[in-house]
């Protein structure tokens, strides 16, 4: 195992600009105060008028964010393949993958590292490996690894989280440009190379992260609901919303993996915050913060979905609660997020948990008028703005699936459209979990379980036919 000598320096985050400060900055006291002071003081005095007023700020919102739903389905359209940067060109890249009892997926893991076309004299690989987790440690040492792929160990310190591990492994970075995978991705072998040519094609010298699509292939039998609707879910959001922003000149959540950096400006920006449980997302307003932008490339990774309840619950709650950690961040101060941030962190964070909170209830509701009128003899009379409003925005939902879906080519059929509003309202469930843990654990990482992918996924031929420059 080799060790590097020294450690680069990485600018340390601001108390400000992490989820470890968590206390309300006076903005966000001032904000309650005079928001929430006179809706208690309304529904003290008035309950009817203020409920209706409450009622119809919300559906209001929900028009928004199908409205902008629309946009970016609009503006998500095919992305030109740069042209392919010859050998000579390609410059040094770092590869992580932050490791935790993971022994099972290690040589899986190390096998499609390995198989990465790249130059190997400019890789150089880490697997981040904390220091008492020794079942993973004695299978990645005993992995037939490439000469460029080591393992570091990360050592003892809290919180042991993901993007603390990758902070240790970004202070021992050589290459120019660095990349994230997790234990059980499949990278398309050709990613990096597209990436190093897509910076170097892109005329946005502010250009600072790409975000590769992640495609859900596989999963275990008999747990089809969930694998099917998760990967409906991952192809909507990174085959049409993640390109329809970049599209737009807007910031946007990363996903936790298949990151692509400008190691320099990773360190400026202070790396990872090891306190956020989803540190991808408040990254990437981070980076706009600082004047940086996001893009995103073609050439995809291939992960499996969780199964059973018990995997997808504490996935969901980690990002949930990881997503209302970055927006307390990053509704601390307004300054540096501008209009455009300020507009994209509401609908795409805020969004996110607005509509995870309140799918359950709006369903709910629904089922609820339709069944007390049917018991009654009387036809329903749900309020028509109300149900426009979910109509519209469970349309676009299904419309943003459908493009996502077959851009991915992940199955999708009319049973599973009629099936998204159940898994919307598992959401709900866990919405409510993240609530109450980031009270009470905000730090606590729920580790995902990763099993052998069962399904090996061919994907030597996307990307051949391109012009060398």
């Amino acid at each position: 195992m080799r060790r590097h000598p020294h450690e680069l320096i990485v600018t340390e985050l601001p108390a400000e600009l992490s989820a470890r400060m968590r206390s309300l900055s006076f903005s966000q006291r001032l904000f309650v105060l005079l928001v929430f002071g006179p809706l208690l003081g309304g529904l003290w005095l008035c309950p009817q008028p203020t409920l209706g007023v409450i009622m119809v700020t919300v559906q209001l919102g929900f028009l928004v964010l199908a409205g902008f739903r629309i946009v970016l389905i609009l503006a998500s359209r095919g992305l030109p393949l740069p042209p392919v940067l010859s050998e000579a060109n390609t410059p040094p890249y770092t590869v992580l993958a932050a490791l935790h009892d993971e022994a099972d997926v290690v040589p899986q893991l190390v096998s499609r590292l390995a198989a990465i076309d790249y130059p190997e004299n400019r890789l150089q690989g880490m697997l981040l490996i904390e220091a008492h987790d020794t079942a993973t440690l004695a299978a990645a040492e005993a992995a037939a690894r490439p000469d460029w792929l080591d393992v570091v160990i990360v050592p003892p310190g809290r919180p042991m989280t993901k993007p603390r591990a990758l902070n240790h492994g970004l202070g021992r970075a050589t290459g120019d440009f660095l990349t994230v995978y997790d234990a059980e991705d499949h990278p398309d072998p050709r990613q990096l190379r597209e990436a190093v040519a897509r910076f170097a094609s892109s005329t946005d010298h502010r250009l600072a992260c790409l975000q590769a699509p992640l495609r859900i292939r596989g999963g275990i039998p008999g747990h089809a609901f969930l694998q099917r609707q998760f990967a409906i879910e991952y192809a909507s959001l990174f085959e049409v919303t993640l390109p329809g922003l970049s599209r737009l000149g807007l910031p946007f959540p990363l996903g936790g993996t298949s990151n692509h950096f400008r190691t320099g400006v990773l360190r400026e920006v202070g790396g990872w915050d090891p306190f956020n449980v989803t540190e991808d997302a408040d990254l990437g307003f981070r980076l706009w913060r600082q004047g940086w932008r996001q893009g995103v490339i073609t050439a995809p990774t291939h992960e499996v979905p969780p199964n059973a309840l018990e995997d997808w619950l504490p996935q969901r709650t980690r990002w949930l609660k990881g997503f209302m950690q970055t927006w307390g961040v990053h509704s601390r101060t307004l300054c540096g997020l501008g209009p455009a941030g300020m507009g994209a962190l509401a609908l795409t964070i805020g969004g996110t948990l607005a509509s995870a909170g309140i799918h359950a209830l709006a369903v709910s509701w629904l089922v609820a008028t339709v069944l007390i009128s049917a018991l009654a003899g009387l036809s329903p009379m749900p309020p028509a703005f109300a149900v426009s409003v979910m109509i519209l925005g469970t349309a676009a939902a299904w419309l943003s699936g459908q493009i996502g879906a077959r851009r991915a080519g992940v199955p999708y059929s009319a049973n599973d459209m009629m099936m998204s509003p159940v898994y919307w309202s598992l959401l709900t469930l866990a919405f409510a979990h993240a609530a109450w843990r980031v009270v009470v654990e905000p730090f606590t990482w729920d580790k995902t379980r990763h099993r052998p992918d069962p399904v090996q996924v061919d994907v030597s031929c996307e990307h051949a036919g391109r012009q060398v420059v």
